[in-house]
């Protein structure tokens, strides 16, 4: 079969350009014929996307006719996509073959794509996308203040809803994301949710079966990660304001490592000299973004990994990825971050409706307070991790496709 990979860029961005990395060595493996289309070729700052050998197309720079008259001389059987800018665009392709979409967040479902309502509290948003949200938009604050943004991105998320029912199937991670989709209208029957994708620890990094915690003195500060992209509803500011609660509740130091990089990590350095400093028993440092191997190595270096998103996370694989080292998570209960950890299992859970500092602190001191108890949590999160594979990530990926290829197109 051949399948193109069609995406707003080929850059390794986020979460979703490395959760759609680790089905395409599967798809190759299997066979198939690989190519990739994509919009762009930006930020040009961030890595190229590995892709197994295959042509590719970029709209940007070889022009958007000569791009999609090349992806239809080369007769792809299906399109797996993962996500565009324009909805023209995505309508023009989808001429060109049937096409699977990847969900990885909320693509035609929210205005702002946040999901989320910031006035007068941060909160996960529970309506329906509709003409009701241009109401809410404002009050709620749930964009920017531009009446001209606003009515674009309400025109293109209505078009991307509508244009989601031509695709043969919608795959999801999380059953959070496959209930908001069947919400919207789509036919539960074409929504399928993926199992959990992790790429496993490198040869020799991962934990051993008799596993237990990081060797640690009483005076030794905890070390806490944050991994991911630095963005206001990322929740790094919850973080920062968070430990030196916990530190004093704990009589421990904390150190908080924040990997990545993003909008917000000024306004996040300059909270973290304020809030975090020797006197109130947590400081916090800052790294940009790390390689592969960089990452695990402040895994294997964690006592705790923190997500505190605000916004109603679809999913949160730094949390499959820290467990494979045994490493147990602490987050706010929101999107599908419970579907993955367990409160006193493999990690502590904070209140989401609404996520506050004080909230996670005592969700960061009960994982940490007692040696047995934080013991097991990691002990949890080494069984969540080993019960995570790529592999067979993939090969449902690779189920799904091969499905789409031979079904009905959507009515």
């Amino acid at each position: 079969m051949r399948i193109a990979t069609v995406s707003w860029t080929r850059r390794i961005v986020g979460g979703a350009e490395t959760t759609m990395a680790l089905s395409l060595g599967t798809l190759a493996r299997a066979g198939h014929r690989l190519a990739m289309w994509c919009e762009t070729d930006r930020p040009t700052d961030r890595p190229i996307l590995p892709l197994p050998e295959g042509p590719i197309w970029c709209a940007e720079t070889m022009g958007p006719e000569r791009a999609l008259a090349a992806l239809r001389d080369w007769k792809p059987d299906l399109l797996y996509v993962h996500g565009l800018l324009d909805p023209a665009t995505e309508r023009q392709l989808l001429t060109v073959a049937p096409g699977v979409f990847f969900a990885h967040a909320y693509y035609g479902t929210c205005i702002s794509g946040n999901k989320t309502l910031t006035f007068p509290r941060t909160r996960p948003c529970p309506h329906t996308f509709g003409w009701p949200c241009l109401l809410r938009y404002y009050p709620r604050r749930t964009g920017g203040l531009s009446p001209v943004t606003m009515l674009r991105e309400y025109r293109r998320q209505a078009q991307r809803l509508r244009r989601l029912r031509d695709y043969r199937y919608i795959v999801v991670l999380s059953e959070h994301m496959r209930t908001e989709y069947v919400k919207h209208g789509l036919d539960p029957a074409r929504v399928v949710r993926l199992p959990f994708p992790a790429r496993r620890a490198g040869r020799g990094s991962a934990p051993s079966p008799d596993f237990t915690a990081r060797p640690r003195q009483p005076s030794d500060p905890w070390q806490l990660l944050f991994v991911g992209r630095m963005d206001p509803l990322k929740g790094g500011a919850a973080l920062l304001a968070a430990a030196p609660l916990a530190a004093q509740s704990l009589r421990t130091p904390i150190r908080v490592t924040l990997v990545g990089d993003g909008p917000a990590r000024r306004r996040w350095e300059t909270l973290a000299a304020k809030l975090c400093t020797p006197r109130a028993g947590a400081t916090a440092s800052f790294t940009g973004w790390l390689s592969e191997a960089e990452v695990h190595a402040w895994y294997r270096a964690a006592h705790l990994l923190v997500v505190p998103s605000l916004w109603p996370e679809p999913f949160g694989k730094a949390g499959l990825e820290a467990a494979a080292f045994g490493v147990p998570a602490t987050a706010f209960a929101v999107g599908g971050i419970p579907e993955w950890l367990t409160d006193g299992v493999n990690g502590t859970l904070a209140p989401g409706d609404p996520p506050t500092p004080q909230g996670l602190a005592e969700a960061t001191v009960r994982a940490l307070r007692d040696p047995a108890g934080y013991q097991t949590l990691c002990r949890g999160a080494l069984a969540l991790g080993r019960a995570t594979d790529e592999d067979r990530h993939g090969a449902a990926v690779l189920s799904v496709l091969e499905r789409a290829a031979g079904a009905a197109a959507p009515a």
